[in-house]
């Protein structure tokens, strides 16, 4: 696998505690909307999944590593790799970065679920072929296997 999306987002004064620097459960958030945009990317938004075949993936676990913080108004780079894609489910990395500091690294399972009942299902074949893809452009983005 190994696709790598790119989004930079800025610290904003209400992502950090008082003293300036990004409130820990922020990440979350940032790591979010960094998959939210990498799946749209993919051509996989969440309003599509929801509408057309009544899915949407929802987080199973995340593993999240930090290791320098983020300060007030500064820019960080969220990659978002895919790692590995199953039946039902895909593992990303997520890594945060301020210019060359590595500031944290999040694994995310996602599990495929069904909206009505919440229950496990299989993703659909076009989300896996588009998750799989060697590269493919979209939008503003170039995904590239690493």
């Amino acid at each position: 696998m190994g696709m790598s999306h790119f989004l930079d987002c800025r610290v904003y004064y209400q992502d950090t505690d008082a003293g300036g620097i990004m409130y820990h459960a922020n990440y979350l958030a940032f790591a979010e909307r960094a998959r939210t945009e990498a799946l749209r990317e993919m051509g996989i938004p969440h309003a599509e999944m929801v509408k057309q075949h009544g899915v949407m993936f929802v987080v199973r676990r995340i593993k999240l590593d930090y290791q320098r913080p983020a300060r007030l108004d500064e820019v960080i780079r969220i990659e978002t790799r895919i790692e590995e894609v199953g039946g039902a489910s895909a593992k990303l990395r997520q890594h945060f970065r301020r210019d060359s500091d590595s500031l944290a690294v999040l694994e995310v399972w996602l599990g495929c679920a069904r909206l009505a009942d919440g229950r496990a299902v299989r993703m659909p074949e076009s989300w896996r072929t588009r998750m799989t893809e060697e590269k493919f452009e979209r939008g503003l983005h170039t995904w590239i296997r690493r």
